[in-house]
């Protein structure tokens, strides 16, 4: 009977061991993200990390996510207060379908307008117009858009436009597409037209009327309180742009904040769900989900804190204790399941440290290493560190001693110099 009772036990143990092991498997598969776009990309907007992709290194076409590079490009090449003129090629040369601002040739509008109506209404004119005013023309500003590419580390993009107007030889892939859009998310001006949601262009002496009126293209910025479906605000999200052309497919590029982490997105090549739902906008939500339960920002060190003492040699005993800080907040990135586990600081000090060193001085690094990605701060000095006076003391007397003895040494022989001299007399 006891043997019995004992396979009993070990079989239900196995058992139990067997449906844990598949309630994992199963949990894992159901943390994943559910994606139809055929190339997607989730990223770490500060380090730069992929949190998830599908395709993100096929080639594809970007349609109107090229205007983030005509943006960033104006945006660094451009006062914002400068007059652009509309050249009859920014008007005439767009085919009909593609979406314009209705620019009036030989109208003049400030950069700052123009930038607007590029990222919230997708206008067309406006990025030639930006083009032409930078470079001359298109295919000097296109030139200019695959140096900056390039720079930024794109391997697989070439652009022949400003806009994302169809052509075979432009392209790009969802990865170099999140670089992109990473380094424009490096400036403010960028961040603040990404996130307007609405804007007029006014009134000119080519344009008699007030009826100019941009809506953001990108609808998880816009506020809806319905409960339908296709109801796709978002509210964490902060910016970023959208694109379509037929053989591009439905595109958007896409960033959120949830306290304090930021997110980006890349969705390229979708259509519409089997329900008949935007899915660029489906899984763009679903991917920020997926980054927001899973992962979160965990505060290391707040500015001030202190990494490491070290005593100073030739420092006075009050002040040899120094106090290494980092300059800044420290945050990683980490899993939400080990948001709890310790993180080992690097610290690496400058050679040489000894007194005076002044409070605020950098005096070192702080490194700490996260699935990957390296977080790096400067340690400065917390508190002053004075040089040590008996040190100073003792070298002097160092030194009058040694004069002292040159001097004697140097007397002894003058007087036996004399002396000689006297004998032979």
């Amino acid at each position: 009977m006891k043997i019995i009772r004992n396979i009993f036990i070990c079989m239900l143990l196995i058992f139990s061991l067997i449906i844990s092991l598949n309630f994992n498997v199963y949990a894992e598969e159901v943390d994943k993200p559910d994606i139809s776009s055929p190339s997607v990309l989730l990223m770490d907007l500060s380090s730069g990390k992929v949190l998830f992709e599908k395709n993100m290194n096929d080639k594809r076409y970007p349609a109107s996510l090229t205007k983030i590079m005509t943006a960033i490009l104006t945006i660094e090449n451009c006062n914002l207060d400068e007059v652009a003129t509309v050249s009859s090629n920014a008007v005439m040369s767009l085919s009909s379908g593609y979406v314009t601002a209705n620019l009036q040739v030989g109208e003049e509008l400030t950069v700052d307008q123009l930038l607007h109506v590029l990222m919230v209404g997708s206008s067309n004119d406006a990025a030639i117009v930006l083009a032409e005013h930078i470079s001359g023309s298109v295919e000097e500003f296109s030139k200019l858009m695959n140096e900056k590419a390039a720079e930024i580390g794109c391997a697989s993009t070439h652009f022949v436009n400003p806009n994302g107007t169809h052509d075979t030889d432009h392209y790009s892939t969802a990865y170099d597409l999140a670089l992109i859009a990473k380094y424009a998310m490096q400036n403010q001006t960028f961040r603040q037209i990404v996130s307007t949601t609405s804007y007029q262009l006014p009134a000119t002496d080519k344009y008699k009327n007030n009826d100019r009126l941009f809506t953001t293209t990108n609808s998880l910025l816009i506020v809806n309180n319905n409960n339908r479906a296709d109801n796709y605000y978002y509210k964490y999200a902060t910016g970023i742009k959208t694109g379509f052309t037929t053989p591009a497919g439905n595109c958007l590029i896409a960033s959120a904040n949830k306290d304090g982490l930021e997110l980006l997105t890349v969705v390229l090549g979708a259509g519409d769900t089997k329900s008949g739902l935007s899915a660029r906008y489906i899984d763009t939500i679903n991917l920020f989900e997926y980054g927001y339960d899973t992962y979160t920002l965990m505060e290391v060190v707040k500015a001030g804190g202190v990494v490491q003492t070290v005593n100073i040699d030739n420092a006075t005993r009050d002040t040899k204790r120094l106090e290494a800080v980092v300059e800044n907040d420290v945050s990683v990135l980490v899993k939400q399941s080990d948001k709890d586990s310790p993180v080992i600081p690097e610290v690496k000090l400058n050679e040489g440290l000894k007194a005076p060193i002044k409070k605020g001085d950098i005096i070192g690094t702080v490194k700490y290493t996260v699935e990957g990605i390296d977080y790096e701060e400067n340690l400065i000095a917390k508190n002053d560190v004075k040089s040590s006076k008996v040190f100073i003391n003792f070298i002097f007397i160092v030194i009058i001693i040694i004069f002292v003895f040159l001097y004697f040494r140097s007397n002894k022989k003058i007087n036996k110099r004399v002396k000689n001299k006297k004998r032979i007399k």
